[in-house]
């Protein structure tokens, strides 16, 4: 089969766009002078990027991106094709076979262990990227360029303290051995995922909306005062064409100050919003007469344009179908003039314009575009589609609970196994004598051995527990209040700037929080730094392995200098919580009752949160240690 082609135009030249046919590369050759050899050729493996021009588009451009090495960014190439009636064909041919081609290349490595990111990321621009979109998105979804675009790092910690603050904190205790590449490398490869949300977010704009709806003059100290901006100017200008025309027909003569104070206080302002204009409202000699005018004149030529069904053409329906005679029609049928509800038809013809500026969405949805029947095929998603019909011999096994089991017999509880080994008559039998040993006054609080004037504390013996007694009940309050606690404390809202709020620091001031939630997160950094050198079986790392523990160990000093001063924070109330035990004494005569075991926090608390940290660096020196040994027993 031979290798597609087309007639195609670069840089204003006509040529012919062929693949090779080991389908290796592409290349464009001039069509004058006749005999000419490839002045461009592509390879596939240099290819990163593929955009084609959507079906509904009259020209027909295919847009390559090849990165050539030693240049920082893919260069592009555009081909339009020229052929009069053959032109979206050859387009589709050629850009199906680069597709094959570089997902071949790219299946190659991976076949050995290996990742190609630019291919992967080629075939899934060229199917889903238009020369439309007005920009390469590729950044957005590969690793290596977010982690070498240095602007939206520094976008992004300035977007999120938080992360700034684990950021510097493990910049300036890092150990020497590692250079600051070495660090943001490892740092961001862990957080790709962050860059990849924050690139998303920034690439997004503010569509149109109401810009009149959002200024509002303001009173200052007897002078009005208003705030706008050349972006609210632009809006204005673009819904609203008498504002325009007005500007361009008052001003210079006019300044611009002078003008939109006067705007902003007029008849035609409140016209625009959809407000009523009433008598008492103050006019201007210069915007009034344009009060009379329509405000959309192109939007009323092309509604006349346009062909209106009549059953929706209300006026329409007045001229050829009168209802004068009779009961009227509906409030909803009559036609009504703008000054009834003037803020419906404003409204209604703002959307209008808004929208007008919207991709539309209205085609059909089962004609693929940009893309051939194949590629459209091979991207439908599989998990909507109906369940294929099974055909198969269904095995049919007998007491098939058993393979499900435990280790138990069943899953009854022991209760339940406990009441079954019980004779229902005997049971009823015990319970008529207890019943009749009571006589015919029969309290069933006392009988089953619920007293609610006693207490469990008044006589030394121990009281059975039992289903209704005191201590059961305690029991039981304090389940469920430790039940809702922890609840609680999972269902805990963050605070915007990533640390717990103060009603959930654990007890602990929000100085002491903060400074042991960032040494959380630079512990953990550096733990990661260092079993990525550890695992990576280098020998030449082993000194940057070395003060990587040293760095932990600074660590755990660090956990332990936070449990300190949170002890002696906890001490410092302790002791304040005394003093007024004191006071209080000295006032009254009366003791208050207190422990200092009631003051939380401390070190206790400290130690709680950090102890699978402290665990996993205890872990991490273990193992360094244990590879010393090995090592010094093969030397």
């Amino acid at each position: 089969m031979a290798p597609p082609r087309g007639f195609a135009a670069y840089k204003k030249k006509d040529g012919i766009l062929a693949l090779s046919r080991d389908s290796q590369s592409v290349s464009w050759t001039p069509a004058a002078p006749p005999g000419s050899q490839p002045t461009v050729t592509l390879s596939v493996k240099s290819i990163t990027n593929l955009q084609q021009t959507p079906a509904s588009s009259p020209k027909v451009m295919l847009k390559v991106f090849a990165q050539t090495p030693g240049v920082p960014a893919p260069e592009a190439h555009v081909f339009s094709f020229t052929s009069t009636s053959q032109a979206r064909a050859e387009a589709d041919a050629i850009k199906d076979a680069l597709s094959r081609a570089i997902q071949t290349d790219s299946l190659a490595p991976a076949a050995h262990g290996g990742v190609s990111s630019s291919a992967a990321m080629a075939i899934a621009s060229a199917v889903s990227s238009t020369l439309g979109a007005g920009r390469d998105t590729s950044t957005l979804y590969d690793d290596d360029q977010l982690k070498s675009n240095v602007e939206l790092q520094q976008s992004l910690l300035k977007a999120n303290p938080s992360l700034s603050k684990t950021f510097m904190e493990s910049l300036r205790t890092k150990p020497d051995s590692i250079s600051n590449f070495q660090f943001t490398s490892q740092f961001w490869s862990s957080r790709a995922h962050l860059l990849r949300a924050h690139a998303i977010e920034r690439s997004q704009t503010r569509g149109a909306y109401n810009v009149l709806s959002t200024i509002k003059p303001r009173t200052e100290e007897n002078t009005i005062k208003l705030s706008i901006s050349k972006d609210q100017i632009q809006l204005i200008f673009s819904q609203h064409e008498l504002v325009k025309r007005a500007y361009d027909e008052n001003v210079p003569k006019l300044s611009e100050e002078v003008f939109w104070s006067r705007f902003f206080q007029s008849r035609l302002f409140k016209k625009l919003k959809g407000e009523k204009i009433l008598e008492a409202d103050s006019s201007d000699a210069v915007l009034d007469k344009y009060l009379a005018l329509d405000e959309d004149l192109e939007r009323s030529r092309r509604i006349l344009a346009a062909h209106i069904p009549h059953i929706i053409d209300v006026e329409g329906n007045e001229q050829n179908h009168s209802q004068r005679k009779g009961n009227q029609p509906d409030f909803s049928m009559r036609p009504t003039s703008v000054d009834r509800v003037p803020i419906i038809r404003t409204l209604n013809s703002l959307s209008e314009k808004i929208m007008s500026h919207v991709a539309p969405n209205d085609i059909d949805p089962s004609e693929p575009i940009g893309m051939d029947e194949e590629t459209f095929n091979s991207l439908a998603l599989r998990d909507l589609q109906a369940d294929a019909e099974e055909n198969r011999i269904i095995l049919n096994i007998k007491g098939q609970g058993r393979f499900f089991s435990n280790d138990k017999a069943d899953d009854t509880s022991a209760d339940t196994l406990l009441y079954s080994q019980q004779d229902p008559h005997e049971v009823l039998k015990s319970i008529r004598m207890d019943l009749a040993s009571k006589g015919p006054e029969v309290d069933l609080a006392s009988a089953i051995g619920v007293d609610d004037y006693s207490s469990d504390s008044d006589s030394g013996e121990p009281h059975p527990s039992h289903v209704g007694s005191k201590a059961s009940l305690r029991g039981a309050t304090t389940r469920l209040y430790d039940a809702i606690a922890q609840q609680r404390a999972q269902n805990e809202d963050l605070s915007p700037n990533g640390l717990s709020s103060a009603a959930s620091t654990c007890d602990l001031s929000s100085t002491i929080f903060d400074r042991l939630s960032l040494t959380h997160a630079t512990t953990t950094e550096f733990l990661h730094h260092f079993w990525v050198a550890f695992l990576s079986g280098d020998p030449l790392r082993a000194e940057e392995i070395a003060r990587l523990v040293e760095t932990l160990d600074r660590a755990m000093d660090r956990i332990r200098a936070v449990a300190d001063d949170a002890e002696a924070e906890r001490l410092k109330e302790v002791e304040k919580l005394k003093k007024q035990v004191r006071d209080h004494y000295e006032r009254t005569h009366k003791k208050l009752s207190f422990h200092p075991d009631s003051v939380k926090g401390g070190a206790e608390v400290v130690n709680q949160l950090m102890g699978p940290t402290v665990t996993a660096i205890g872990v991490a020196l273990r193992k360094y240690k244990e590879a010393l040994v090995q090592e010094d027993d093969i030397q």
